[in-house]
């Protein structure tokens, strides 16, 4: 019997374990696929406060050996179901069933998947910190509009050939900083309007082919991978018994708690204006502060 399970290995889950466990409390994390969610797949980090620049990667990894430290109990499962009997929570996964006390959804969000003739031809991607090694020298391509797409950018503008950067969009959603440091780069153009159409090639792509949305003209790249970046979508449909959701982002109060006592929601999985790291971290800090009065 735990005090709390939290859901999730992200900047959220572990901000929530980490407070937790300075409260003498006893905490099982579990994540089904990565230690650090989306931000271990970011380049760089530079809007964190204190930090100048940090990987995702290195930052999601400090964290992580902080609370194990601390005595968090960690395992690579995926959670498939969770009940409430009585006061003790019941979360199922794909190798056992555990018991708590409180619950903390920290499930985060999956990557949006774009639909196009040809898209799972080798050289599609959702994350260019995995595979832009591999596309070094290369001329490239990257979809989205916003600070992920623009990250994608900056990396890839330093290994490859070229960079194309398009967007369904007349304009950008991301930081002005971004913005201004890829409009600056030599070797990457940006085009605007465009929708994806069709991966070309064979098993492996050789270039992508867009629709301009005002003109309906056809326009192709020669490209040897294709990096997307185009939001997230949380899967939160185990959790739909016990939270009330809107667009499948879970609804809480401003304790973090969700409609079930003792079960809380953080980071993106939460439905919010705005998700950034120093949300998430504000979300797990007040979820704790709650969390810890319940237990008590």
């Amino acid at each position: 019997m735990y005090d709390s399970i939290i859901i999730g290995c992200g900047a959220a889950g572990m901000t929530a374990a980490l407070n937790i466990l300075r409260n003498g409390k006893t905490v099982l994390i579990l994540e089904k696929e990565q230690i650090g969610g989306q931000i271990a797949s970011s380049p760089k980090v530079e809007n964190f406060p204190g930090i100048k620049e940090i990987s995702g990667l290195d930052f999601s990894m400090a964290l992580f050996d902080q609370v194990i430290s601390l005595g968090a109990v960690f395992e690579l499962e995926e959670v498939l179901e969770i009940n409430k009997n009585d006061d003790i929570f019941e979360v199922k996964t794909n190798y056992k069933t555990y018991n708590s006390r409180s619950v903390v959804i920290a499930c985060g969000a999956e990557h949006n998947k774009l639909e196009a003739k040809g898209i799972d031809k080798k050289g599609v991607s959702y994350c260019a910190l995995c595979d832009g090694a591999f596309s070094k020298g290369e001329e490239v391509t990257v979809i989205g509009d916003a600070n992920t797409a623009l990250q994608y950018v900056l990396l890839l503008s330093g290994i490859c050939k070229k960079v194309n950067l398009c967007m369904l969009f007349d304009h950008y959603f991301g930081e002005q900083i971004l913005i201004d440091k890829v409009e600056s780069k030599e070797n990457v153009s940006v085009y605007k309007e465009l929708l994806l159409e069709e991966v070309t090639g064979g098993d492996e792509m050789d270039g992508l082919t867009f629709r301009n949305t005002k003109t309906n003209e056809l326009i192709h790249f020669e490209s040897k991978a294709v990096f997307i970046a185009i939001g997230q979508t949380p899967k939160t449909d185990i959790f739909e018994k016990l939270v009330d959701r809107n667009k499948q982002y879970i609804l809480t109060d401003d304790t973090m708690k969700t409609k079930t006592d003792g079960l809380y929601a953080i980071g993106d999985c939460r439905y919010k204006q705005v998700r950034q790291l120093t949300t998430a971290a504000n979300d797990a800090a007040i979820c704790a502060f709650n969390l810890n009065r319940y237990l008590s």
